[in-house]
């Protein structure tokens, strides 16, 4: 039941912060207040999990959701930010890339999330390189590529596991849905911002981001699915 009210919690909190995003003027508090603060909530699903996956692997997650924190506040202020925001985000991606070190074990399995999300972002970058200012595209290069590494390492350790108890392997599985998701997310948000705008961009990035957060929050409780 107290898992069913933070969550509820936590859905009304990314409503908020979604709704706000479109409102202007006075109405924009909404989204300043509810945008932090959503992150802040799933940050506590990881901070109260019991059991842990491991203490290593909570203190790397938090970190991570506690810098992406930052990412938000920097990314919604009224002046320009981005640059602040991108790396803030970029190193709460290291700190995933640290939670998710075991994928580098994965063998075979680490090699398939290398081509796949490898061909990915090399399509993203190509795609998004012409619309990219000069100044941008080695800062948006370096995050590119840490956000790859951390989505590869996070499912190949996924595919790495189909032998391990349920709880870790469920875990591992929570992990890499929520980096595609961040990956996703990232996708959107650069299109948005470097390619002209997208419909809805608010709601598609804002939800995916949020969606991912709280899977990479999940996957610190050895929970069953």
């Amino acid at each position: 039941m107290m898992h069913g009210r933070r969550d509820g919690l936590i859905l009304l909190a990314a409503i908020l912060a979604i709704v706000g995003a479109f409102l202007h003027g006075d109405g924009r508090w909404l989204h300043w207040l509810a945008k932090p603060a959503t992150t802040l909530l799933i940050a506590g699903i990881a901070w109260q999990a019991r059991p842990a996956a491991s203490p290593s692997y909570r203190r790397a997650v938090l970190l991570g959701m506690l810098l992406s924190c930052v990412g938000d506040i920097a990314l919604m202020l009224p002046v320009d930010a981005f640059v602040p925001g991108l790396v803030a985000f970029l190193l709460a991606h290291v700190c995933y890339i640290v939670a998710f070190r075991a994928g580098l074990h994965a063998g075979r399995g680490l090699m398939a999330a290398f081509v796949l999300l490898g061909a990915f972002a090399a399509l993203n970058v190509l795609g998004l390189w012409p619309h990219l200012p000069a100044p941008m595209r080695i800062p948006v290069l370096a995050y590119v590529v840490v956000l790859a590494s951390m989505a590869v390492l996070a499912l190949a350790r996924a595919w790495a596991r189909p032998q391990a108890a349920a709880p870790e392997l469920c875990s591992a599985r929570w992990a890499a849905v929520g980096a595609l998701l961040f990956v996703a997310s990232d996708s959107l948000l650069a299109w948005d911002r470097f390619a002209g705008g997208l419909p809805l961009a608010s709601l598609l990035v804002l939800s995916t981001y949020y969606a991912a957060q709280y899977v990479i929050a999940r996957s610190v409780g050895r929970l069953r699915m």
